[in-house]
């Protein structure tokens, strides 16, 4: 499945998730994720966003479940729109911190690790995972569009966001 065969304008999102980094001291924070889609791949913290709920409030709220942590100076830096071959619709809201109050503990959904920025580990995440976090890391605003099949990356084009 390429990006081009599917129509994007009237492409409607089954779920809307977050993901929300927190970058500081030449670090990044991520989780190796236990439970739900993507389990046993590093991360970074993030889940659903519930019925009346914001996609900040959701970042911010996650971060606090998953961690025991409460971000801080967050901003938004972009949105993934993801299409499974199983039929799977997801949009996810991506989000930078600058820090955090508290330390990352770990609970039954995720394991903290702090990554140096030049070692982060790719070769345990996403596939598409290489292609935007550069530019979430440089603050650089994005717009991506993917095609999966399970675990595999068919296709995908990311751009810079224009209504940043």
């Amino acid at each position: 499945m390429k990006i081009r065969d599917i129509d994007w304008t009237t492409w409607q999102p089954q779920r809307r998730a977050t993901l929300l980094f927190i970058v500081r001291d030449g670090q990044v924070l991520l989780i190796h994720k236990k439970r739900g889609l993507g389990a046993g791949k590093v991360n970074g913290p993030g889940g659903h966003v519930e019925d009346g709920e914001t996609p900040l409030a959701c970042a911010v709220r996650e971060v606090e479940e998953e961690l025991g942590i409460t971000p801080l100076g967050v901003e938004p830096c972009g949105e993934l729109r993801f299409q499974f071959t199983d039929g799977l619709a997801l949009l996810v809201y991506v989000f930078r911190a600058d820090d955090c109050r508290g330390e990352p503990r770990e609970s039954d959904e995720a394991a903290p690790l702090w990554a140096p920025l030049d070692k982060v580990p790719f070769e345990r995440m996403w596939a598409d995972d290489h292609t935007w976090f550069p530019m979430m890391l440089r603050g650089e605003p994005f717009d991506g569009w993917f095609t999966f099949d399970g675990d595999t990356l068919l296709d995908f084009e990311l751009k810079r966001a224009q209504n940043a």
